[in-house]
């Protein structure tokens, strides 16, 4: 029996920028009630990262979190993921400030240093609502998103070891994985662990199917004999089938205006729920079941959401 699908929806970005869509949540209250729409459209995980409420500028402050992150847990039971991936150019005592206040169940890793290239999206637009985004985008043309070794064991053991957050390991490439498997090997991670491959980011790995079913082979080579999920998210025109394509493989998918803003051909997505909806559709058309947060929290070795700090 396959087992169910445990859908992430992440709402809002580090690396997008308002004036893509009027549709992102910004405000603390848009990013809950965007959360919670999410929830009960399906996704068990909500993945978040929060905003300057003024400029709309990706914002690392605690206090900013917790405008949000309380009325997400009164009113859902899904699984709250904080980024530590943060906004780009952010310092790493930056990116763990938020988790490392709030104790969450889950957390992001960025598994390895990358050229994170957004410069392309400063050329398709001509109006801007706030001074910094063009710049914010452009600078990535000269821009290595820095996640070292000795970045990512200070996060293991400043959030695992001491908040017993388990994570979610963002693989934008190959290489990735095999930096997952040494720390795995290593015993500075323990199963289960929940393995997210990105696809399409500009520096990462392309958007080609050919390459999905690669990432997951080696991902099988590499931790099938332990206990492990994953997860796939594809940027842009390629989240849909890709998401698809990751249930029919018997993995777990992530939507969201995080990663793309559409919901079809040059169609935007009215909201984040808009997308989970859509997708469950389709998977549940296939004949699989959407995993439950009480199910993914068992699956993923979750803490429960009664020893978080928010």
């Amino acid at each position: 029996m396959p087992k169910s699908v445990i859908i992430t929806c992440a709402p809002t970005g580090g690396i997008h920028t308002p004036t893509m869509t009027p549709h992102l949540p910004v405000t603390p209250p848009e990013i809950a009630a965007a959360s919670i729409e999410a929830a009960e459209a399906g996704a068990a995980i909500i993945h978040l990262h929060a905003r300057d409420p003024e400029t709309g500028k990706p914002d690392p402050r605690p206090e900013t979190f917790l405008q949000f992150l309380p009325i997400i847990k009164q009113s859902t039971d899904a699984i709250v993921n904080i980024t530590t991936g943060g906004g780009l150019g952010m310092s790493i005592e930056e990116r763990l400030r938020a988790a490392a206040t709030v104790s969450p169940e889950m957390a992001s890793m960025n598994m390895g240093s990358m050229n994170f290239g957004t410069f392309p999206l400063a050329a398709k637009y001509d109006v801007w609502k706030h001074d910094w985004e063009k710049p914010f985008l452009e600078m990535t043309r000269d821009f290595v998103y820095p996640n070292t070794f000795a970045t990512i064991e200070r996060s293991l053991k400043d959030l695992g070891e001491g908040h017993g957050t388990r994570f979610e390991f963002e693989c934008y490439d190959l290489g990735h994985l095999y930096n997952l498997a040494w720390f795995v090997d290593r015993g500075l991670i323990q199963p289960p662990f929940f393995i997210q491959m990105v696809f399409g980011i500009l520096g990462g790995v392309g958007a080609d199917l050919a390459n999905l079913v690669h990432m997951h082979t080696i991902a099988d080579k590499l931790f099938g004999d332990r206990n492990y999920e994953w997860s796939v998210l594809a940027a842009g025109r390629h989240q849909m089938p890709f998401a698809t394509q990751s249930a029919m493989l018997g993995g777990n998918l992530r939507v969201g205006l995080e990663d793309s803003i559409y919901i079809g051909p040059k169609e935007l997505a009215r909201s984040n729920a808009a997308q989970v909806q859509k997708i469950r559709t389709i998977i549940e058309a296939l004949g699989h079941k959407v995993a439950s947060p009480a199910e993914a929290r068992q699956r993923l070795g979750l803490k429960g959401d009664a020893m978080v700090k928010f």
